[in-house]
């Protein structure tokens, strides 16, 4: 067994062992609308419906806000994440799913075919964060919602930013290719999507805050609309 498969073994044990934590003890700051983290995973992803994709689903730790209903696609380079994932869905009662081995920049199905894409802290770590948002664009069904929540950069010349670009070349060696100064808040206009509605809030602890999380709705072509880009919460990251 080499180095390789030793680390990810062990970071999907790892994972797997997070699916106990609660989210609820983790405060947001800067979120009135929402205390916890536990708090905004229900409101984004509770009324979860028809085909919902997750990109980097990990160990499956969100699985336990969807409704039973849905029919939920998982896509996870980790092939030792699967188990947990079969695990996580089989404890909350979610029959129809289907788990593909891939990453975010070659998403295994059809054009417009998907209702939700789901990312938790997931695009900090893609090798190439807008070719995949260009595959959630392309498997997105138009009017299809991307939810997202996501730690990013601190601002230029911050103490956060400073200490994220300093950290970097050691972090993503040990957090599976993480980078904490990824600008993904910028990336995400960029796309070409219709809204881009978001929170942004801090968590306690600087090396992955901010953070922003919300929905990306894709442009429904039959209807002429421009790009808006709506800021919720505090502005000041």
């Amino acid at each position: 067994m080499n180095l390789s498969t030793i680390q990810k073994r062990l970071f999907a044990w790892g994972m797997g062992k997070a699916n106990t934590a609660d989210d609820n003890a983790i405060k947001l700051i800067g979120c009135p609308e929402y205390k916890s983290l536990g708090e905004l995973k229900q409101a984004l992803l509770g009324n979860l419906q028809n085909t919902v994709l997750e990109i980097g689903s990990g160990a499956g730790a969100n699985l336990s806000y969807c409704s039973q209903n849905i029919h939920w696609i998982g896509v996870e380079p980790n092939i030792y994440m699967h188990s947990y994932l079969e695990k996580e869905a089989q404890q909350h009662g979610l029959s129809n799913i289907k788990l593909y081995q891939g990453t975010a920049e070659d998403l295994p199905v059809e054009d417009e075919s998907i209702d939700t894409v789901v990312s938790t802290h997931v695009l900090c770590s893609v090798t190439n964060p807008h070719r995949s948002l260009q595959e959630i664009k392309r498997i997105l069904k138009p009017g299809g919602n991307f939810i997202f929540i996501e730690h990013v950069a601190g601002e230029c010349g911050t103490w956060t930013r400073r200490v994220q670009d300093g950290i970097e070349p050691v972090w993503k060696t040990l957090f599976d290719n993480c980078h904490p100064n990824r600008e993904t808040g910028k990336i995400l206009e960029e796309v070409g999507l219709e809204t881009v509605n978001y929170y942004q809030f801090q968590l306690a602890f600087p090396i992955v805050s901010p953070h922003i999380a919300g929905i990306v709705k894709k442009k429904n072509m039959e209807i002429a609309s421009q790009s808006s880009r709506t800021l919720i919460g505090n502005q000041n990251l």
